[in-house]
């Protein structure tokens, strides 16, 4: 709420301030100043741009730059003339437009926009060299940084949790379009760097301003089978405490939306009672018996076989796809392949990130042990905006930390009562609406059975295709995987 108050103060209250007295400065009434949009087509009237440039305020992602261009010709009606003036306009309104408001040396001079006004101050005017360099910087960094918060942005896959779907060096592009952009939370933050400064290694962005979560409109929701980048919902706690738009970028496939009943069992994806479609390229984890002669590097290498683990001199275990798996089967020197699946209520083998799925019993005392593994799991019912959950024993270890860490409550547990922001509660309903994500290389990706619920403020946005894939451990001439290359991802 303070966080609320002060953002409001600041982007709305104090700019007004500034806007109504500097019309007034103009033989303007100051009520004109702070009426939306009104407002917008005064500054044009008496900077001497044409009026259909409120056309222009309509359009997503436009009406940002224009709005920029709007302020910069109307500071200039006043004598503004000065790159850093500029910058203060757009930048930090809530200081400069309440200054120059009420500074008597600041007078309106006429429409910046006219030819008269570009003749009488063309000196003032004039550019230098140097100038027009960091004009020309100024501008490619705002460009750039609205293109990637509203339309489109680079992301480089880091780890193996979605092979062979997507493989590690394979550079993408994610559109913000598809489900809407989400507007910047934490808006005071170095260009082009995400939560660390490159280098130095200390925080690129500074949470003492964070604003409400807003996401214009999109073109689809969050569907099932999307390939989804989000924030890493555990990026919350201790010891990194990010903003939500400052936790760490992860890839993974929705595979449960809001209000979906989703389990797996033995090792496939059930929603809502019904088989999920699974990956094509997607790996996991297989037991393989041969005849104990050696496998051949190169078959390895073209079939993507990874992790190859012995077990003994006659079978071994591998991470691969399904059309690697046929594909092996047809060599004489293979005698079985069978998928390597932990059995429902056995502990997991494969679990050496957390020492339980989620919910973590060991960290919810009281409460059950749900004896879930990655292969069989749930069911468990993914929380939608607008839907009331009874809280008991089983339900809270499912949902307490969405309702304390995503929506913001404050959460105890006193005995078998559960208190939310004081007041003891039997029922919780949700605000905001959640996804269930995994990696489709399932014996072998961090996802929500580990650690929960995505909420739909921490969606990024949709992977599209991808433009470059560079294969590390390749030779030099062979480090680009041309095949890859503009890959539509599915």
């Amino acid at each position: 709420m303070v966080n609320i108050i002060l953002a409001i103060v600041l982007l709305i209250i104090l700019p007004y301030i500034g806007l109504w007295k500097l019309f007034e400065k103009a033989g303007r009434p100051g009520w004109e100043g702070v009426i939306p949009f009104y407002n917008i087509y005064g500054m044009l009237k008496l900077s001497g741009r044409p009026t259909w440039w409120l056309v222009m305020i309509l359009v997503p992602g436009l009406n940002i730059l224009v709005m920029i261009g709007i302020t910069v010709d109307f500071v200039k009606s006043y004598g503004k003339f000065k790159l850093v003036d500029h910058i203060a306009a757009v930048a930090l309104a809530f200081i400069f437009l309440p200054k120059w408001g009420f500074d008597k040396d600041t007078k309106y001079t006429g429409p910046s926009a006219s030819p008269e006004f570009r003749e009488k101050y063309k000196i003032a005017l004039k550019k230098t060299p140097a100038r027009e360099w960091a004009d020309a910087i100024i501008f490619a960094v705002i460009a750039a940084t609205l293109i990637r918060t509203l339309f489109i942005e680079a992301y480089v896959i880091p780890s193996a949790s979605m092979e062979s779907s997507l493989l590690i060096g394979d550079y993408l592009f994610v559109s913000k379009v598809n489900y809407g952009a989400r507007l910047p939370m934490t808006p005071v933050a170095f260009p082009f760097a995400h939560h660390t400064m490159p280098l130095i290694g200390t925080k690129a962005y500074w949470d003492g301003i964070e604003l409400p979560y807003y996401r214009l409109p999109g073109l689809s929701d969050v569907k099932k089978g999307d390939v989804v980048v989000f924030n890493y919902p555990m990026d919350a706690d201790s010891p990194l405490y990010r903003p939500v738009d400052k936790r760490e970028n992860y890839i993974k496939r929705c595979q449960g939306t809001p209000g979906d009943t989703l389990s797996v069992v033995d090792a496939q994806v059930f929603i809502n009672g019904k088989a999920a479609i699974t990956p094509l390229n997607g790996e996991m984890k297989y037991t393989v018996q041969s005849d104990g002669s050696e496998i051949n590097p190169q078959l390895i290498n073209d079939l993507h076989l990874s992790d190859l683990t012995p077990v003994n001199n006659t079978s071994f275990k591998m991470n691969a796809t399904v059309l690697s798996v046929k594909a092996l089967k047809g060599y004489s020197n293979i005698k079985s392949i069978s998928p390597d699946i932990t059995p429902k209520g056995h502990a997991d083998p494969l679990n050496t990130v957390y020492p339980e799925l989620f919910p973590n019993y060991k960290i919810t005392p009281n409460f059950p042990d749900f004896k879930w593994n990655v292969d069989n799991y749930g069911p468990i019912i993914v929380p939608k905006r607008g839907w009331t959950v009874k809280l008991d024993s089983l339900t809270f270890p499912v949902y307490g930390r969405a309702i304390e860490i995503y929506e913001g409550n404050k959460v105890q547990v006193v005995g078998k009562d559960i208190l939310i922001n004081g007041q003891k509660a039997d029922s919780y309903t949700f605000k905001l609406n959640y996804y269930f994500m995994m990696g489709d290389n399932r014996h072998n990706s961090e996802d929500s059975r580990f650690w929960g619920f995505v909420p739909e403020d921490h969606i990024v946005g949709k992977a599209l295709f991808i433009w470059m894939s560079i294969d590390d451990n390749a030779s030099f001439l062979s480090k680009i995987r041309w095949s890859r290359l503009f890959n539509i991802i599915r």
